[in-house]
């Protein structure tokens, strides 16, 4: 599954970018070039998210949630 999120990138003060990702709170990454920056947010996301992810299910028995599988 894949999903879009906006980044806003800016230069460091003290040189290189920082970004930040105003829709998932705390995802911030950094990096002395842009796609550094970008690449790094980018993780920062997606262990937010697994993180959230793995919250939710904490707790819940193992077939609480059924997978369907389509095949084309």
């Amino acid at each position: 599954m894949k999903a879009e999120f906006m980044a806003i990138i800016e230069p460091a003060p003290e040189g290189g970018y920082w970004a930040i990702c105003p829709e998932v709170p705390g995802a911030n990454g950094q990096g002395d070039t842009i796609a550094a920056a970008k690449d790094n947010l980018r993780q920062a996301i997606e262990l937010i998210l697994q993180d959230r992810r793995d919250d939710i299910l904490r707790g819940l028995p193992d077939d609480a949630i059924q997978e369907k599988v389509i095949l084309a």
